[in-house]
């Protein structure tokens, strides 16, 4: 099981210092949507250069242009691209096909989805790498959390690797390991801790 740190309301060099502090408990560094939005593809290639043994995940939660945009952030270094679940099938066939050409991978962010098992399956035979169980902070505000549409997402995928995001912090990751996801996503639960360090290894040695 992977551990993938979400940088979202970050600058570019206190995403670099705090990557340093935590480097030896991830795997996947995520420059988060409204990373991206400040950094652009800036932030990929910084992080890549940086970070060179580390997988980098572009959100960029592509709902259109898919093969274009997509190819984007493969260009600055990206290992895997997210795209929006809701969006339409073509778009996420073309990002499949950016990915393949550059040997990387989508990621189809499952958030908003609704009749999850049904779109599952059709994404699985689009032949898409990876589902990602996606509860937003808007929703998190209300109480809700990821592990209803994890339950659902671990029994209705045959195929794709799963990820999950949405408020996990080191006294909930036993709730999800339980369902064997591929990567646990965690964003605040390390960047917002007193110690991001020792938030890191709390999560990465319950992963093991």
């Amino acid at each position: 099981m992977k551990l993938q740190i979400a940088l979202d309301d970050v600058t570019l060099e206190g995403a670099l210092e705090l990557v340093k502090k935590v480097r030896d408990y991830i795997d996947i560094i995520e420059i988060g949507t409204p990373f991206v939005y400040e950094y652009g593809m800036q932030a990929v290639r910084t992080m890549k250069e940086h970070f060179p043994d580390k997988e980098i995940l572009a959100d960029m939660k592509i709902m259109d242009a898919g093969y274009y945009e997509a190819e984007e952030a493969l260009k600055a270094g990206a290992d895997y691209v997210t795209v929006l679940g809701v969006t339409d099938n073509l778009t996420i066939q073309g990002c499949k096909e950016a990915a393949e050409k550059y040997g990387k991978e989508i990621v189809v962010d499952m958030i908003c989805v609704e009749n999850m098992e049904e779109r599952i399956a059709k994404l699985e035979e689009i032949g898409v790498h990876g589902l990602a169980v996606h509860t937003g902070t808007d929703q998190q505000a209300i109480g809700r959390t990821p592990l209803d549409d994890l339950k659902v997402m671990s029994v209705a995928a045959k195929k794709a690797k799963i990820s999950v995001a949405g408020g996990i912090h080191a006294d909930t990751v036993k709730d999800y390991i339980e369902y064997h996801p591929d990567v646990l996503i965690v964003g605040g639960g390390i960047c917002h801790a007193e110690d991001p360090a020792a938030a890191a290894k709390e999560i990465y040695m319950q992963l093991q």
